[in-house]
C-alpha cells in the first residue's frame, strides 16, 4: 500500500489514465469492426467511409502512446487492402 502522498498521487492518477487509455483502445477497436464488418459485407463505399474514419483515430492511439506504431501500420496496411480488394 502507498503511504507516500506522492505515492497515493500516483495511483490516483495511473487509474484516471488507464480508464482513458481503456476508452480510447476500446473505440479504436469497434471502428476497425466497422470496417471489417463493411468488407465482410462487400459494399466498397461503406468500408472506404468507415476506413476514413478509423484511420485518424488509430494515429491518435500511436501519439497517445496506446498503440505501438508497428501494429497500426500493420493494421492500415491490411484494412486498406481487403478494402481495395472489393470488387
Amino acid at each position: 500500500m502507498a503511504n507516500t502522498p506522492q505515492a497515493k498521487k500516483r495511483i490516483r492518477r495511473n487509474q484516471a489514465r488507464a480508464t482513458v487509455n481503456k476508452n480510447r483502445v476500446s473505440r479504436i477497436r469497434t471502428l476497425v469492426k466497422k470496417v471489417e464488418a463493411a468488407v465482410a459485407s462487400g459494399d466498397k463505399d461503406a468500408a472506404a467511409t468507415a476506413l476514413k474514419a478509423a484511420q485518424p483515430e488509430m494515429a491518435r492511439g500511436i501519439a497517445k502512446g496506446v498503440l505501438h506504431k508497428n501494429t497500426v501500420a500493420r493494421k492500415y496496411s491490411r484494412l486498406t487492402k481487403s478494402v481495395n480488394a472489393i470488387a
